[in-house]
């Protein structure tokens, strides 16, 4: 059994979300965000005390977009990764490590120093500047979608789960009305596909099923 510590609307829905176009079994953890510290006894777990953790069997795994891949190769699944001998094998490895180092990166320091600091320690020059890297980013984003509708292999794969996290973040933090055109109709695309859907939904389901606050994470304050 699959297991997976999530907070609402965390990195770890990426995994979350991939799950469910797999359809795999899983057993979903909600945690209070952020866990190292409202969730003390979660750093047995996890030592940094971070989310997302992925738990199968002896693979203990932190970093959402390597799960996104690990999952589907532990599935089998043909369609949603990407092989070693087609074309586009390593704008596939690529994407899925741009949708956090370089993407989400920047977004996590507009989050701390414009809303999760206290008021004496925000830096709103900072958070604006962290915002513009952000958006100047998707242009690569931008430029891929110019010719095909999802990032790679000309289909969809977990690469979009991976920076389709990325553009809901950007959503959280009011930036989506800046997105250039061709990625504002990816995202709406992404936004439509029912495994997207479900992972919202069960994350709510479950968060009030365990007693933790089903205030998306990005958006507590």
């Amino acid at each position: 059994m699959i297991e997976l510590y999530h907070c609402v609307s965390a990195r770890s829905l990426r995994p979350l979300w991939m799950l469910e176009e797999l359809g795999l079994t899983y057993r979903l953890h909600m945690l209070p965000f952020p866990p190292r510290v409202q969730a003390r006894t979660f750093l047995q777990d996890n030592p940094l005390g971070t989310v997302p953790l992925l738990v199968d069997g002896a693979t203990r795994m932190t970093e959402s977009a390597a799960m996104c891949d690990y999952l589907v190769r532990r599935s089998g699944n043909t369609t949603l990764q990407v092989r070693e001998q087609e074309a586009d094998f390593g704008a596939y490895l690529n994407w899925l490590h741009m949708s956090d180092a370089t993407l989400t990166f920047p977004q996590t320091l507009v989050l701390r120093y414009r809303h999760f600091e206290p008021p004496e320690r925000q830096q709103p020059q900072v958070a604006e500047d962290y915002a513009r890297w952000f958006l100047a980013r998707l242009r690569a984003v931008e430029a891929a979608l110019g010719h095909a509708p999802f990032l790679c292999a000309g289909r969809f794969t977990a690469a979009d789960v991976a920076v389709g996290y990325a553009l809901l973040l950007g959503q959280h933090l009011g930036l989506a009305d800046h997105y250039p055109p061709a990625v504002q109709a990816y995202w709406a695309d992404l936004q439509a596909r029912p495994a997207y859907q479900r992972s919202l939904q069960i994350q709510q389901e479950a968060a009030q099923a365990q007693g933790v606050d089903p205030t998306p994470a990005p958006d507590l304050r």
